[in-house]
Formats: structure tokens, sequence, C-alpha cells
């Protein structure tokens, strides 16, 4: 069982404070390091995001401001429109760019879509993302669809077809993979879920992690097409997951284009910055997309094999996962809390616990993938845990180490 020391637990509880006060959402590193100067923070398995697209978009970066005054530019002037920047993901998405509503990170997208398009009720699935359920106005009924983790959190669809019958909701959310278990709805299941969903108002598909997801090839297995057929559809995307780029905070979304107007007149003319636009002027460039599925690939290829390896350890349970990350039980009678304290505190691995997800019964951790040297970082770092040893010898007697190649 992992314990912490009472040092380690000082600081856990005065870290704890600060989650807190982050609310249903982890605090960012720089956070941490401004208030806890003594955690050094080694790999950040927290938040979720392609380290490979990171390195690839600072490179374009890099270049294209060698020139100090196209930097000065990017600051000083004022940068496009919403409905502007929406023409360029228009572009790459071979969509009209009117069904296009840009966000600053896709939490705002949801809540401008939960705040305007929710009137009654709303279907959410749990465990999921916070947000959905949060910025439910006051008036609006939430119904808590329960996934079941003897199904590895996967959705019932007939079951969840009968509680929207039952229920008559306004919304649905179905994030796809889903987050925190990446578990995954085929794009058949979801053309389905849409044709029997063709008396809900709005349908809310959240694809934030469905570049991470595989079928039987490499294809991206988006809904954005469908949306030229389908009022009730709304399709949420943020940019952070996918390409590495968190703090630009990018976003959008694709709905009918009568959703997008009322947007627009209601406060979201000029709600990106200068360098999301920028981001977005390299994301449609065609030398730029076809280095970004090679680091798409890679990253798909690296978070598979750790999966697989932290799913050979006994005393966890690591959930199937479609997205990049991968949910952990754990099964030998340690705290949730205990296990992210020790993982941070003693080897700088920052991941998110879970014992604030609703929906969750038992003690869950979530762990990012990142690169192949980080992962296998996560990996040893967490055996050793659990053996409470600096002693690999008997690390790989008991659970090999596994080689991430």
């Amino acid at each position: 069982m992992i314990t912490l020391t009472p040092q380690e637990r000082l600081v856990s509880n005065a870290m704890k404070k600060v989650k807190d006060n982050a609310g249903s959402h982890s605090p960012s590193i720089f956070t941490l390091v401004n208030q806890f100067p003594n955690v050094k923070i080694k790999v950040d398995a927290c938040f979720l995001s392609n380290p490979y697209a990171s390195k690839l978009f600072f490179e374009f970066f890099q270049e294209d401001f060698k020139n100090k005054t196209n930097f000065e530019n990017l600051i000083q002037y004022y940068p496009s429109q919403n409905a502007m920047i929406a023409q360029l993901v228009a572009k790459h998405l071979d969509i009209s760019a009117q069904t296009i509503f840009m966000g600053n990170g896709a939490v705002e997208v949801i809540q401008a879509v939960i705040h305007n398009f929710v009137k009654q009720k709303m279907i959410v699935n749990i465990p999921t993302f916070s947000s959905y359920y949060e910025l439910a106005e006051d008036n609006v009924e939430v119904i808590y669809n329960q996934l079941s983790k003897t199904n590895n959190f996967n959705l019932d669809i007939e079951n969840y077809l009968k509680l929207v019958k039952n229920e008559k909701p306004d919304t649905v959310v179905l994030i796809n993979p889903n987050n925190p278990d990446g578990s995954y709805i085929k794009f058949t299941e979801i053309e389905y879920l849409i044709k029997q969903l063709k008396n809900v108002d709005n349908i809310i598909i959240d694809e934030s992690f469905i570049h991470f997801a595989r079928e039987e090839d490499d294809q991206i297995k988006s809904t954005v097409k469908l949306i030229e057929n389908l009022n009730n559809l709304i399709i949420i995307k943020s940019m952070s997951k996918d390409f590495g780029i968190a703090g630009i905070r990018a976003g959008y979304g694709v709905m009918n284009a009568e959703k997008v107007n009322h947007l627009l007149k209601n406060g979201y003319l000029w709600n990106l910055s200068g360098l999301a636009e920028y981001f977005f002027r390299i994301y449609i460039q065609d030398d730029f997309q076809k280095m970004y599925e090679k680091a798409r690939i890679k990253y798909i290829y690296k978070t598979k094999i750790l999966i697989n390896k932290l799913s050979q350890i006994d005393v966890i349970k690591a959930y199937p996962s479609q997205a990049n990350f991968v949910l952990i039980e754990l099964l030998e009678g340690s705290t949730a809390f205990d296990c992210f304290n020790k993982l941070l505190l003693k080897h700088g691995v920052y991941t998110r616990n879970c014992s604030d997800k609703i929906g969750l019964p038992g003690e869950f951790i979530r762990i990012a993938s990142r690169t192949k040297k980080e992962n296998k970082k996560i990996i040893k770092n967490l055996i050793s845990l659990f053996l409470d040893s600096k002693d690999t010898t008997k690390v790989s007697k008991r659970y090999p180490i596994p080689m991430c190649s």
C-alpha cells in the first residue's frame, strides 16, 4: 500500500487546498510551481496534449518569428473577427464557414452552447468532463447517466436510448472518446444514435480527443460532415489535445448557421487572440498538416504501448482507452490521493487525481501519455510505488519494467 511520509502529507494537504480553489479542474503547472517552488515537476502526465505536435508547432513559430517585426505585429494589431477565422478552419474541414463558431478554447464554446441553447433538461453521461454539467443554468435539470465500470465505461446504447425516451431532454451530451476513461463510440454507432435522437433539440458531440481514436485504420472518424443535413447536431472541438497548444486557447464548434449567427450577435465578435489566429493560419497549411499527421500517428503508437504496459501491472486496472490518456484504478488498498501525491513529490510525475469526478466509484488516477522517454519514466515510477523500493532488480522480478519501444 502506498503511504506518505509526514512531510509529504504536510505538502499534500497544502496542495489540496490549491486544488480545491481550482474547482473540479487541476491547477496548472505554473500555479503549482509558483506556490510550491520545491516541488519539481519532471513529467506533466496531467494535462492532455500531444508533445510531438507541440514541438512541431513551435518549430513553425520559431521560423516565422525570426523576424522581430512579425512578432511585434502579432502583439500590436487586432486579430481578425470570429467569422473571418472560421473561414480558415472551413477550408480545412471542407464545410461552410457559416456553420463554424470559433472559441477561446473549447470551454468557451461549451459555455456559449450550454447557456444559449439548453433550455430545460440535459442528459450527461458520467464520469465525464465536468464543465458540461457545471455550466448548466440553474433552471436546467441535469440527468446523469451512470456509465458502468464493469463495462469499461462503454455506453450501453439501447439503455441510453430508453433513458432519453423516458426523460425527453432537449439536449444530450456525448464526449467521444470520453474523458476521463477513454471509452469510444464507433462512427457507425454515432450515426445510429443521431438517427434515433432526431427529436432531441441539441445533440452535443465533443470530439476533442477524436484524433487519437482508431477503428480499422488511422483515419479520423469525425462527424463534422453530418452537420450539413442536421440542424440539431453540435460538434465541439478543442485544439489543445491533438495539437499540443493548451496555452494558446483555441477551439471551435460546428453547428447550424442560425445558431452560429445567434452566438456572434451575443458577445463573441473578437474572442480569439492574434496568437490563436496565427495558429489557425499554420493549421491550414498543407506542409504543416502532413508533418502533423506523422506526429499524430507516432503519438497514437506510443500511447498504445503505454496503455498496454500499464495493463500488465496486476495491482491496478488500466481501462481500455481510445484517447491520449489511461484511467487507472488502484486495487491494492491505496488511495488516489496518496498515489497522486507520492508520484508527484517523490518522482516529479504530475497526474490527475480523479477523486472529485462524479460517477467514479473507487480510487482512480488518470495518466496522460507523453513522449517515449517520459512514458517509460511514468511506468517505472508507478511500479516502484507499489514495491516501496528503489531497488529496480526487485521491481523487475515481480513486475518487469516494460521497455517502451
